[in-house]
């Protein structure tokens, strides 16, 4: 398919780019941006006035639970939300049944991805096998099979010389290692965060010491090893400060936050709303501050969605039973466009942090409009107001905070590989 994309404001990080421009795309490619410019043969003309073009979102964290965990989500579910919220590429971590620990599974997962997906799918593989924590997956084997990562999502690798032969492994053969930073033992069995919510509520809190410590020894482990790390979710005050002071003194680390860690603080566990439990667990007003911060100073290099869907029957329980996670592929972009209108971020430090960088980190090469670049591009309505309604998402599942509230900003259009994929 070939397109003409007309009048929009382009917004392109990676080339300096913030004007109305028009952008050509012929087979699939960025062909040409300018003004003025002319379709070309057979091309379909977008008019994208008042509209954002941008290169296409990549969301660097995401469940799509499939294969094994299909009643929650599914490729074909979770690729129809992404592109709903207008990301062009999503990476799915790994706690799947079976795991994504071999090359069969990573296999299954990018045909399937291919054959019916909607977007990009870059799956992640383990650090271990079964996410045991106990013995290394073959990592080389991951890469050569498509895998762009390895992390043991959910749950930390707790031995602390596993994690670092796996980071020296992992830098040897040039992948990612995604940390999910949490102590165990002092999370113990917490159910939301440890302060005057949890005591009111009568429920066990988690002490956010149990994310710093962990991100402590995270950056500690790359700067001994002088070796790359991506440290997931970032949700406390001393997390930021910690890898604040890491990246001062030229420690490889980069890391992401979800638009839940700097929008809502566990005031929204009230009333025991179980679409408020999640891992790590919403916090108190000064760490959204300090979340808020980390972006605006670059502490925090990305935004993603860690969205984890769950069957009804699997929240509709006691809070302390439910299952942690919440859905967010849909409510991602006006929640960070939330950031832009409150002067946190300006609009391409927005872009950066949600398609140019992830990119980057997990060397995907997308996230940027170049000639000759992939034709991923995501088109911007930022004036489109509307409402979380369970029926009119494309998830499966419904585990959201924000059903019945209204959003602003919304995808007009994402384009996959020069293929209009989905339009508002």
């Amino acid at each position: 398919m070939n397109l003409l994309i007309k009048n929009g404001r382009v917004i392109d990080p990676s080339q300096k780019l913030d004007d109305t421009l028009d952008v050509v795309v012929e087979n699939g490619l960025v062909k040409e941006i300018g003004k003025g410019l002319k379709a070309p043969a057979g091309a379909e003309t977008i008019d994208a006035t008042g509209k954002y073009v941008v290169p296409g979102l990549i969301d660097m964290h995401v469940h799509l639970r499939d294969p094994g965990l299909e009643y929650k989500e599914d490729i074909i579910s979770g690729t129809k939300a992404a592109v709903a919220g207008g990301f062009t590429s999503v990476c799915c971590m790994p706690n799947t049944k079976p795991t994504i620990d071999n090359k069969a599974i990573a296999s299954y997962i990018i045909n399937k991805a291919k054959a019916e997906g909607s977007c990009n799918v870059f799956p992640v593989g383990s650090i271990t096998y079964g996410l045991s924590g106990e013995r290394m997956s073959e990592m080389g084997e991951l890469k050569e099979s498509g895998c762009v990562a390895v992390s043991d999502d959910g749950r930390p690798v707790k031995n602390s010389e596993l994690m670092m032969r796996s980071l020296q492994y992992a830098a040897g053969i040039g992948i990612m290692v995604i940390s999910h930073a949490e102590e165990l033992e002092l999370v113990g069995e917490g159910t939301m965060n440890e302060g005057y919510t949890s005591t009111e509520l009568g429920l066990k809190g988690i002490p956010r010491v149990a994310e710093d410590i962990a991100t402590a020894r995270e950056t500690m482990l790359a700067e001994y090893t002088g070796t790359p790390i991506h440290i997931a979710h970032v949700s406390t005050k001393d997390s930021v400060r910690i890898i604040r002071e890491a990246k001062a003194r030229g420690v490889k680390v980069t890391c992401e936050t979800a638009p839940h860690y700097f929008t809502l603080t566990d005031d929204a566990v009230r009333g025991y709303n179980t679409n408020a439990k999640m891992n790590p667990p919403l916090r108190e007003a000064a760490d959204v501050a300090a979340i808020k911060a980390g972006l605006t100073d670059g502490t925090i290099d990305a935004i993603a969605t860690d969205h984890a869907p769950h069957h009804e029957d699997e929240k509709d329980v006691e809070f302390n039973v439910a299952m942690n996670g919440i859905i967010g592929l849909e409510t991602s972009l006006p929640l960070s466009l939330q950031l832009v209108e409150n002067g946190v971020l300006t609009l391409n430090q927005l872009v950066d942090k949600m398609s140019c960088n992830p990119s980057n980190i997990l060397g995907l090469q997308r996230g940027t409009l170049a000639a000759g670049a992939v034709a991923d591009i995501t088109l911007i309505d930022p004036t489109c107001e509307w409402v979380v309604e369970a029926d009119k998402l494309a998830s499966k599942s419904k585990n959201s905070p924000w059903l019945g509230q209204n959003m602003k900003g919304a995808a007009a259009a994402t384009i996959v590989n020069g293929k209009v994929v989905y339009q508002r």
